[in-house]
């Protein structure tokens, strides 16, 4: 029996993971914030809800999650709303888990944490940025492009979770103070985009990272119970009701194709 070489091998991984024929990721809409919201909140939510039954279990399902919704993702070659999204939907699992870990299971502190995945973010964006000239969410019609783009996106959620822990308990501002501050913090690169200060592609992936502390912050006061200053609602319950607004909204997206970017489709 002949053994595989190392090329057989990764002609084997490249046709599991084939080139894209179009763009793999969503035009950039009002409902594209709406659905990234929540899912940052369903995430947040979800994490906790499992963690607080058995830990080991919820880190085996956020592992398996987020394998098969990166497998899903990148085995298709165009963008598709329920594929996209729920790759989204495990990353921010996944990333909620990774972040949590380092500090519940590590005692490494939220300012570390959150220090070490903006570090670690910038890094991936400099590499990015060298290897394909452009960090434009409309350039994902590659291979590579896409695996650096969703390098990105789980740094994103993993550095604002930290982010969201840093100034809820850290500097002691809670969740209602958090829902406030990055609120009006996600607004600034909107503004400076209107007003020209700021590029396109700067300003979608500073609202991006945002998204997920302000997400997450929402998530903890709806669910957390009142004497940790939230509404008392459950994880379970938020994670629900999230689940089923975002699986509506991708719906109709997968219906109307309003997402779809029509004009970075590339040839076969």
């Amino acid at each position: 029996m002949t053994r595989p070489t190392p090329r057989n091998r990764a002609s084997a991984v490249l046709s599991l993971f084939p080139e894209p024929v179009a763009a793999k990721v969503p035009e950039i809409t009002a409902l594209f914030w709406v659905i990234k919201v929540l899912t940052t909140g369903m995430g947040e939510a979800a994490s906790d809800y499992l963690a607080a039954h058995n830990l080991v279990i919820a880190g085996a399902l956020g592992l398996v999650g987020f394998g098969l919704g990166m497998a899903w993702q990148l085995r298709v070659r165009r963008y598709r709303a329920g594929v996209y999204w729920f790759a989204v939907a495990m990353v921010a699992l996944f990333g909620t888990m990774a972040a949590d870990g380092l500090h519940k299971g590590l005692g490494i502190p939220y300012t570390v944490t959150t220090v070490g995945y903006a570090l670690a973010l910038a890094l991936i964006f400099v590499v990015w940025q060298r290897s394909e000239q452009t960090l434009s969410i409309h350039s994902i019609t590659t291979r590579r492009r896409e695996w650096f783009y969703w390098l990105t996106v789980l740094a994103t959620f993993a550095l604002g979770t930290a982010a969201g822990d840093l100034t809820a308990f850290t500097l002691h501002l809670g969740y209602a103070a958090s829902i406030v501050l990055f609120g009006v913090a996600i607004a600034v690169p909107g503004v400076a985009y209107a007003r020209g200060w700021m590029n396109s592609v700067a300003a979608f992936w500073t609202a991006y990272v945002l998204t997920r502390p302000l997400g997450a912050s929402i998530a903890d006061w709806l669910g957390k119970p009142t004497r940790l200053h939230g509404l008392g609602y459950g994880d379970g319950t938020v994670t629900v009701v999230a689940t089923l607004a975002i699986a509506v909204l991708v719906a109709y997206l997968a219906h109307t194709g309003t997402d779809v970017q029509q004009r970075t489709a590339v040839k076969a």
